[in-house]
């Protein structure tokens, strides 16, 4: 599993073990969705933050 994760448009390095995790728990986070199958071939999350004060 390839994982990437990018913060204002800087690409944040991340090791294999780090991939793993933040790849694993999306992975399971997604699948439990009742209209997603399993065989799924890419997911993207775009989060932006609510203005900050």
């Amino acid at each position: 599993m390839k994982v990437e994760l990018m913060v204002d448009g800087r690409k944040i390095p991340m090791n294999e073990f780090v991939q793993t995790i933040v790849g694993n728990v999306t992975k399971a986070m997604v699948e439990t969705l009742h209209t997603i199958d399993s065989d799924w071939k890419e997911i993207s999350i775009h989060i932006e933050q609510d203005d900050v004060k």
